[in-house]
């Protein structure tokens, strides 16, 4: 039997999608109401916010599975599946735990999968970071602070009209920065960008960029 290991669960993502796929399933949650003198409060114990947690996201992600435009690496749909060795990190020249960024590719794509540090699972949340490396102007800038992809044909790129073939190489040069042994990881993520790489040297080669709903490590 194969056991997911959860590395990120984006709890955003699993609010936003859950009530436009089942409604009634948030007014199935209940939660033990206690009142004393001074307050009242809610109490739910910890395992059941965590088995909460993954029964909502697995709800979401088994509708992608039966109804939704969920494709593959290679040709993904509005959300994409994947299961592949990926490196992972903070971003590329960013300082601080916020955002991270997954990387690795297929025989046909290559793929990054970026979002806020705060899903990862075990992070402190961070109110000021919010949802907003799940969003692809932030998360171009981020990949982009390397010094080393501003080289003659990014700027040349930018300095044009070929602002999609820019973050197309932003993306591919950011999944070939990554360090680190890879991990094998199952991920379900929505689709930011995907197209042909423009580097001259990866002909034929796509690249996509995602931010996941969760990943996963699988043994």
């Amino acid at each position: 039997m194969s056991f997911r290991y959860y590395l990120y669960v984006s709890d955003s993502k699993v609010d936003m999608l859950l009530p436009q796929i089942d409604p009634g399933f948030t007014a199935k949650r209940t939660s033990e109401i206690g009142v004393d003198l001074k307050v009242l409060t809610a109490k739910r114990t910890g395992e059941s916010v965590t088995a909460d947690r993954f029964a909502r996201l697995e709800r979401v992600v088994r509708h992608l599975q039966d109804f939704g435009d969920l494709g593959s690496v290679d040709e993904p749909g509005q959300f994409f599946w994947g299961l592949l060795p990926m490196r992972w990190g903070p971003f590329p020249g960013e300082v601080g735990p916020s955002p991270v960024f997954f990387g690795g590719r297929t025989e046909r794509t290559v793929v990054g999968l970026g979002g806020s540090g705060q899903h990862l699972l075990g992070s402190v949340p961070d109110a000021d970071q919010g949802a907003m490396f799940s969003l692809m102007p932030p998360l171009l800038r981020g990949l982009g602070t390397d010094s080393d992809v501003e080289d003659e044909f990014l700027v040349d790129a930018i300095n044009g009209d070929s602002e999609e073939r820019t973050a197309l190489a932003v993306v591919q040069r950011a999944v070939g920065r990554l360090k680190g042994p890879a991990q094998n990881v199952e991920f379900v993520a929505k689709r930011l960008l995907d197209g042909s790489s423009p580097l001259p040297e990866s002909a034929g080669v796509s690249v996509l960029l995602g931010s996941p709903v969760y990943v996963a490590l699988v043994d």
